[in-house]
């Protein structure tokens, strides 16, 4: 897990063009392993990692309960993330992105996209607007939304005004352009969802047949 710190670019040293990148940060306290899960005790093999340092006093007794049996420090954000196999890992480990990720690696990530409250057809799902002229008495309304006797009603899933983003998104194929230890900050090429501040979670892009981005 990471948080997003804000976009900027970066020109690439092998050929000078500008690539506009995620700047995406740790907090303090970083990732730590606060559970091992494995097919025997669970059913399946995860490990819930543990992110954001905070005081004791930003959590319940359970919460302090539950870090202390794993040796973890109070950490305010808890994810499981399913491994194949689970060798290595101990409760309690902190865990150093820049072992987990190398430069040029694809990541998905994903997290809160931004809220844009309750919007129209037009600017929800890019519907095309009516003539503005010439006694057109409709310009951005929606219009007919379905059929009369039959079936007499609106189906599900119409698409209509309503609450826009503020949903966990994902975004796939992201590359990593560079690494800062000195800093902790990955430089991701492209967008991430959310705001500066939001919690992110990165995971190893799953790749399906020949799929994969030039650049």
């Amino acid at each position: 897990m990471a948080t997003k710190v804000g976009m900027m670019t970066y020109f690439d040293p092998a050929t000078g063009k500008p690539v506009p990148v995620t700047i995406v940060g740790f907090r303090e306290g970083g990732n730590v392993v606060t559970q091992v899960k494995t097919a025997a005790t669970d059913g399946y093999d995860a490990v819930q990692v543990g992110y954001h340092g905070v005081r004791e006093a930003k959590l319940t007794r359970p919460e302090l309960g539950h870090l202390g049996k794993a040796g973890a420090p109070p950490l305010r954000h808890l994810q499981e993330f399913r491994l194949q196999s689970v060798e290595g890992y101990d409760p309690g480990q902190p865990l150093d992105f820049a072992e987990m990720f190398k430069e040029g690696d694809l990541v998905d990530i994903s997290g809160k996209s931004i809220g844009k409250g309750f919007q129209g057809g037009i600017k929800r799902h890019n519907f095309k607007r009516g003539l503005m002229t010439h006694g057109s008495k409709s310009h951005r309304a929606l219009g007919s939304i379905g059929a009369g006797t039959t079936p007499g009603r609106v189906y599900k899933g119409k698409k209509m005004p309503g609450r826009m983003g503020g949903t966990k998104t994902k975004i796939r194929k992201l590359k990593i352009v560079k690494i800062d230890n000195d800093l902790r900050v990955l430089m991701i090429k492209g967008a991430v969802p959310g705001k500066p501040g939001n919690l992110l979670r990165i995971a190893p892009a799953k790749i399906v047949g020949k799929n994969i981005p030039k650049n």
